[in-house]
């Protein structure tokens, strides 16, 4: 046997120590942060769906022009080149991103949703979090390596700080950034920063929903079997939202440089297009849409197009260039598929919500640890069976796609499948391993 060493368990306590320490005001930081913006939010949003449409009219390309005003003007203030994106942050840049810029992306968001923009209210959110936290990785000189966990840290804090979910925010902090990995040695400065911006915004009188689920009390297979069925349903609706929104981003460049528009005009016509697709589309899937979800989740019939009419306005209006949220239209898109498929199975409609509101998150996100924790925190221990089954599914079926086009893949999700490792999703054309060709081919020539 190795002989026992006093040392490593010293060093491991005092990393402990030190990262309470250092997790916890950042968490303290972040909440306030995070919190002053919600309070901003729930002053804005909210007050188009029952507005005119006339109004709608005016709001949607006024706002669009307001946020492509402030993306392309308010960067110009910045004096570094780091990209202000958090996973770029961790992977490509030391855990370093602009702070002169941090106000930019959450005051585009409240204009966003004030307008009827239908986005998310999470991006902000994450987004002060983790320039606060690379803030205070600056200003304490820490090295590269510790600034990187201390970035995660505030994605992690603001995302606990919207949804109220910090072992889940800790996880989805860490798990966007690359598919197929988690970087362990996050994990427990992420959940000390989400506890400590949790208490905060809860102290500051932020209110979070609760749920009431009836999840079986005792486990069933064919119960599970038909939640691995919903999850399949929902990777597929994540995977049409993803190209929804890749698509709607490719347009909208195409449209730019083949008529060398002024970019700050193509959020305004995305503003456009939105408003005039609400003549047909009803306005409930305008802004964050919660009334909607909500709605679903208490099992009220939900129309089995639902699901695509918010993703085609949140792909328009993210993909033309409004700055919001991408995790809240995925919960959205969840629990609306979920509700609307669960009765073609002799689910009941609010179990089939819950189980999709994690499932499009699991996929779109490729994030099924986090989104299983989340089912857990949000619905209760008795759901953790149902939703890891069907998160997985979700995962799965997606593919090598992902809502974020800087996520990084780590590991491939098949054997079947090769994809290079450490290239982004965006960058990265995935095809069909060699060995699986070789026996297609070897099929084909026994075929003939």
């Amino acid at each position: 046997m190795p002989r026992f060493r006093l040392t490593e368990p010293l060093v491991m306590l005092a990393t402990v120590l030190q990262w309470l320490v250092l997790a916890s005001v950042t968490g303290v930081v972040v909440g306030l942060g995070c919190t002053l913006f919600l309070r901003a939010l729930f002053a804005t949003e909210g007050r188009v769906y029952a507005a005119p449409w006339w109004w709608l009219l005016l709001l949607l390309p006024l706002g669009g022009l307001v946020n492509g005003l402030l993306l392309h003007y308010g960067y110009r203030l910045r004096r570094s080149k780091f990209i202000d994106n958090p996973i770029v942050a961790v992977n490509e840049q030391q855990g370093k991103l602009p702070f002169r810029t941090m106000w930019i992306k959450p005051v585009a968001s409240l204009v966003t949703l004030a307008c009827g923009g239908s986005a998310g209210k999470e991006g902000p959110c994450s987004h002060i979090g983790a320039s606060l936290a690379a803030a205070i990785g600056r200003v304490l000189g820490l090295n590269r390596e510790m600034r990187k966990r201390l970035l995660a840290c505030g994605v992690s804090a603001g995302f606990a700080s919207v949804f109220g979910t910090p072992i889940a925010g800790a996880i989805y902090g860490v798990e966007m950034l690359a598919i197929g990995r988690i970087r362990h040695d996050f994990l427990f400065p992420g959940i000390v920063a989400g506890v400590a911006a949790l208490q905060v915004s809860r102290y500051l009188g932020v209110p979070y929903p609760s749920y009431h689920i009836d999840f079986a009390g005792h486990f069933t297979e064919l119960l599970f079997l038909k939640t691995v069925l919903i999850g399949i349903l929902c990777g597929g609706v994540a995977w049409i939202f993803v190209e929804l929104l890749r698509q709607a981003k490719r347009a909208t460049h195409l449209l730019r440089t083949r008529w060398a528009l002024w970019p700050p005009l193509m959020p305004m016509l995305g503003g456009l297009l939105v408003a005039l697709l609400v003549l047909a589309v009803p306005t409930d899937y305008l802004g964050l849409s919660l009334p909607v979800m909500e709605r679903a989740l208490a099992g009220a019939d939900i129309p089995v197009t639902a699901f695509f009419w918010k993703a085609l306005l949140v792909a328009i209006t993210l993909g033309s260039g409004f700055y919001g949220g991408i995790v809240t239209p995925q919960f959205v898109l969840g629990a609306l598929a979920g509700g609307a498929f669960a009765p073609w199975l002799g689910i009941p409609p609010a179990l089939g919500a819950a189980v999709g509101f994690v499932s499009v998150v699991a996929a779109a996100s490729n994030a099924p640890m986090a989104a299983i924790v989340m089912g857990a925190e949000l619905f209760g221990s008795d759901s953790t069976l149902y939703v890891a089954g069907a998160c997985v599914a979700a995962y799965l079926i997606i593919g090598h796609r992902s809502v974020y086009p800087e996520q990084q893949i780590a590991f491939s999700k098949s054997s079947w499948i090769f994809a290079h490792a450490g290239l982004p999703v965006g960058e990265e054309k995935v095809r069909l391993s060699y060995g699986l060709l070789r026996w297609l081919q070897k099929r084909r020539r026994r075929g003939a």
